[in-house]
Order: C-alpha cells, then sequence, then structure tokens
C-alpha cells in the first residue's frame, strides 16, 4: 500500500462522508473486508467522523449533557482508531515477516500504521482548509490566509508521503525493520482506571 494508494483511499472516504455530513450517517464501505484498502476506508470514515464530532463539543451554548455523551462518544471512538491502527500494523508485520533484516538494520519512531494515520488527519486537514479557502462567504483576508495553509498543508503531504514510502522500501530491503508496541490505553480499562476501579 503505497501512500498515494492510501491517500485516494481516505479522499474517497471524506468524500462519501461528506455527502450527508452527518455524524449519524451510516458508513457504505465500498472494498471487501479482506481487502486491506477496507481497513484504510473505515479508518479514515472513523477519522471523519470524529473530526466533526470535535467540531460539535466546542460550540459554546452546547446542552451539558449533550457535551458528555459527545465526549464520551469521542473516547470510544479513540479507542476504535487506536484498535484498526494496530489491525493495520498488523497487516504490514504479515507483509514483512518473510524479509531478511540487514544486521545494520535500525528501528523507525513509529510504525506504517501510525504514519498512515498520520496521513488520514492530514487528507481532512486539507479537505477543510481547502474549504475554507474557497468559501464564498468568507473575507478576502480569511480565504488568502486559508489558502496560505493549504499550500503548507500540501507541503507536508508531500513529505510525508515520501517518508512513508521510503519507509515501507527500507522495509522491503531489510534497512530497516517493525517492532510494534500496543498503546496499553489505560483510562477505557476498569483495572487499570482508579476511578473506574473503584466504581466496580
Amino acid at each position: 500500500m503505497k501512500s498515494n494508494e492510501a491517500f485516494t483511499i481516505f479522499e474517497k472516504s471524506i468524500n462519501d462522508y461528506h455527502l450527508s455530513d452527518d455524524v449519524n450517517s451510516t458508513i457504505n464501505n465500498p472494498y471487501e473486508k479482506a481487502d486491506i484498502r477496507h481497513l484504510f476506508y473505515h479508518k479514515n470514515w472513523v477519522d471523519a467522523v470524529q473530526w466533526h464530532l470535535e467540531d460539535i463539543i466546542r460550540d459554546p451554548e452546547i446542552n451539558a449533557q449533550e457535551a458528555l455523551e459527545i465526549k464520551r462518544r469521542i473516547d470510544r471512538s479513540n479507542q476504535v482508531r487506536t484498535d484498526m491502527v494496530e489491525y493495520i500494523d498488523s497487516y504490514f508485520m504479515d507483509q514483512y515477516k518473510d524479509i531478511t533484516v540487514k544486521e545494520s538494520a535500525k528501528i523507525n519512531t513509529e510504525s506504517p500504521a501510525w504514519a498512515y494515520d498520520r496521513l488520514s488527519i492530514l487528507a481532512l486537514k486539507i479537505y477543510h482548509m481547502k474549504e475554507e479557502a474557497e468559501r464564498e462567504d468568507a473575507s478576502d483576508s480569511h480565504r488568502e490566509n486559508c489558502s496560505l495553509k493549504l499550500s503548507i498543508l500540501l507541503e507536508q503531504k508531500k513529505d510525508l508521503s515520501t517518508a512513508i514510502d521510503e519507509l515501507l522500501v527500507d522495509f522491503e530491503n531489510g534497512d530497516k525493520y517493525m517492532k510494534v508496541y500496543k498503546q496499553m490505553k489505560m483510562y477505557n480499562d476498569d483495572n487499570l482506571n482508579p476511578v473506574l476501579r473503584a466504581r466496580k
């Protein structure tokens, strides 16, 4: 899975989400479950929904009960996102399991899936910044400012995409090796979060 293919999947997910632009809309994943593209599409859909939940919860006039429900939904969403990243890393682990790793091989600061997680979020930033840069009811200065930010985001996309593709080549050549750590989030665990543990 090269970065340009992943980004195209992310863009499709984002565009599909915005057909309804509703955080309660139902995902209609176009890829078969056995296809890794299914997981990339679903991952970005979760990111897109969470992006808009983050917008909603920042409404200064939001009802306190609604805000609490959204906060808990965001917490659940973060756990789903983490799980999906770990599934994607399992895919890459399987892809490179037969590669002979060189003695000089080095470990990378992050796994491929966490790099793709950043690319998924970047795709959302680019979509929404482009929207702002072209918003007809905004001032000229607003559009110009957002256009400048958009150009920076596009440069970041180019750099991140290059870094991901080079990382995958390094894995394929045995110049780097994968080592994945589970996130071991504590706040959702009844046994590790002291507040939840006290209520058991």
